[in-house]
């Protein structure tokens, strides 16, 4: 089934969720974090999640990203929209997900029960163990460039298909 297809088939709104990566400029690094818990348990990500009802997608990124590290992200930079899309599991799979980087922050990352935080070299980011779609599109945003994504995910949980959009924030 190609994206467009499923898109059809949807009845109700894909929900909305954040992803955050810490930038340290100075060592060439990003804090990915390894989820002990939940949605994508075992794997390392960006540090994110649901963006609740009323609230806005930066308040939610902050909001995450503090529950989940105790770091406070500050001067966020959006450099993507990745659309997920899992035609063999529940609709609330489905996942629209604003993706931004932060320069800057208070606080040091420190391990939580949902969240191990980890330093990768940029140039060493471990896509092997991260879901299938990080090695698409996320070298793109580490590279700088900005952009809009979407995939399609068999039952396995690996990329079927996939597109790029124009960006535009």
């Amino acid at each position: 089934m190609e994206i467009e297809n499923y898109l059809q088939t949807l009845t109700e709104p894909i929900g909305k969720r954040t992803l955050c990566f810490l930038i340290d400029e100075q060592t060439n690094r990003v804090l990915l974090g390894k989820k002990k818990r939940g949605f994508g348990e075992g794997n390392y990500l960006g540090i994110g999640g649901k963006v609740e009802e009323g609230e806005s997608i930066e308040g939610a990124v902050i909001r995450e990203f503090e529950e989940e590290t105790n770091v406070t992200p500050i001067n966020l930079q959006k450099m993507a929209v990745v659309t997920f899309l899992f035609p063999n599991k529940p609709p609330s799979w489905n996942q629209e997900v604003h993706v931004y980087f932060a320069h800057s922050w208070k606080g040091k990352p420190t391990e939580t029960d949902e969240i191990s935080p980890e330093w990768f070299n940029i140039d060493k980011v471990p896509y092997g163990l991260m879901w299938d779609d990080n090695k698409y599109w996320l070298p793109k945003i580490l590279n700088g460039d900005k952009l809009k994504w979407r995939c399609l995910f068999n039952s396995d949980l690996k990329v079927s298909h996939s597109d790029f959009l124009p960006y535009a924030d």
